[in-house]
């Protein structure tokens, strides 16, 4: 049965009322030097998250990339000074810390329960207190487990929705219906028009962990790019396999490139454990350690292989 209008308002509107208390503004100061060397500060805005009550906040790494001053401004007006932990590029994810009381922090969802028409909820505060409130806009979630390319970086198994995410709401939260957070918005993709991406909020808790932990992001690196392997896929590119994953780039010098991994080989197994799809890669790797070997079988046009990788420490 369709909810009533009116009831969808209501649900709505108290989904935002309540998170909107954990949406914050985030302004930066970088430091650029013009033609003659001279420097100067230019200033930048977006949106975080409070993921914890002792002041732990989620950005976009390209909020805050080069930042020589953060500062945060909470739903009540506060501007606390911001201090980055440490940051992760290759998933587009900062965190900072700031120093305050009676903070109210997101309910943490699970991205891995996302399925494709859910409703999803984009909030952003880009202007700070100045509008006093945050920026809403309201979608689905059109796709889950997309790899995309911006700029010269490859972004994996992020949410692709139809909500609009504009620049200034980069770092703000993407809900559920309950109003659990589920992701952080990212518009790193200015050019893709009536499609958002936002990285799942599984991601963001295991880089959080580590950033909190390191002040860094320690991953095993295989030094591939890779795709979900579908039948739609394997049809017309003529796979032998319709599961697994595709290797769509390789690194130089990295450690499938030296144990003779192409593009276009399509990996099924790493140690025993199939592999059918990215997630299945990404989470059997999160499990090793660096310099540790995994055995990898892959398919090359119609013929089996299986080579050893000694896995590496991620270079990004």
């Amino acid at each position: 049965m369709p909810i009533p209008t009116s009831a969808l308002d209501k649900q709505l509107t108290s989904i935002v009322k309540r998170a909107s208390t954990s949406v914050v503004n985030v302004s930066t100061v970088r430091m650029l030097q013009d033609a003659f060397l001279h420097l100067h500060p230019v200033e930048g805005v977006g949106s975080g998250v409070i993921i914890d009550e002792a002041g732990y906040i989620v950005t976009n790494f390209h909020v805050i990339a080069g930042a020589s001053k953060v500062s945060v401004t909470l739903s009540d007006g506060k501007r606390p000074a911001g201090r980055i932990v440490g940051f992760d590029p290759a998933t587009d994810l900062a965190l900072i810390k700031i120093d305050s009381d009676n903070l109210t922090a997101a309910e943490l969802g699970d991205s891995d329960k996302l399925m494709a028409g859910q409703i999803a909820i984009a909030i952003g505060n880009p202007f700070g207190f100045v509008l006093k409130g945050p920026t809403v806009t309201t979608g689905v979630v059109s796709a889950i487990g997309r790899t995309i390319q911006a700029q010269n970086t490859v972004y994996e198994n992020l949410i692709q929705t139809d909500a609009a995410i504009n620049p200034g709401n980069s770092g703000g939260p993407l809900l559920d219906f309950e109003g659990k957070l589920i992701g952080i918005n990212s518009a790193m993709i200015p050019f893709a028009q009536g499609i958002g991406f936002a990285i799942p909020v599984n991601t963001v808790k295991a880089v959080v962990e580590d950033l909190v932990k390191f002040g860094r992001v320690v991953r095993p690196w295989i030094g591939i790019v890779g795709l979900s392997n579908t039948k739609e896929l394997a049809a017309y590119y003529d796979f032998a396999v319709p599961s697994g994953v595709v290797i769509a780039r390789i690194a130089a010098d990295g450690p499938a490139q030296k144990a003779g991994l192409h593009p276009g080989d399509v990996v099924l197994e790493l140690d025993g454990k199939k592999v059918n799809k990215m997630e299945d890669l990404l989470a059997i790797l999160k499990k090793k350690k660096i310099n540790e070997s995994v055995d990898v079988e892959f398919m090359r046009g119609s013929m089996k292989h299986a080579v050893r990788i000694k896995l590496l420490e991620s270079p990004e």
